[in-house]
């Protein structure tokens, strides 16, 4: 069994006036995972670095440019029986312009702005539910160490 790390997680938000809202997507009912709300996730190409693919799958998925892009204390995981190999997955937290308007690429079928409740209630996996969890602990907290996280784009 191999253990490797080919995929990326990535969760947009904006800020508004009624708070903080996360994107989401609905999964194509054609594709795997059909119907699944999920965040931004990706593959990683040969050659591109981890954070290179979160900003390119947002831009795919989403039509959007992130303004700040970090990289959240969490990597999930599963294990692939396809691929028997255990996969971690690196979170990633991209904010875009609080009037940015997202489009719906070809793997989606619908998009949603939601609050991190929503998010955690539409999500289906545990470990993406503790990614907002731990996101929004490092946007709302004063004084969080966020900035050490930061990519610069």
């Amino acid at each position: 069994m191999k253990v490797e790390s080919i995929l990326v997680e990535v969760h947009v938000f904006k800020r508004t006036e009624d708070g903080i809202k996360f994107l989401l997507l609905k999964r194509n009912e054609k594709d795997s995972y059909g119907g699944v709300w999920q965040m931004v996730t990706g593959r990683i190409e040969e050659n591109e670095k981890a954070f290179q693919t979160a900003l390119r799958e947002v831009k795919e998925e989403t039509g959007l440019n992130p303004i700040k892009l970090w990289s959240a204390p969490n990597v999930n995981s599963f294990y692939s029986a396809e691929r028997d190999a255990i996969l971690f997955i690196p979170v990633f937290i991209a904010e875009v312009d609080g009037k940015a308007s997202a489009s719906v690429s070809f793997e989606h079928s619908e998009l949603k702005w939601v609050t991190s409740q929503e998010a955690r209630e539409m999500l289906i996996w545990k470990g993406q539910r503790s990614s907002v969890e731990i996101i929004c602990e490092y946007l709302t907290k004063e004084g969080n160490t966020l900035n050490f996280n930061e990519i610069k784009i």
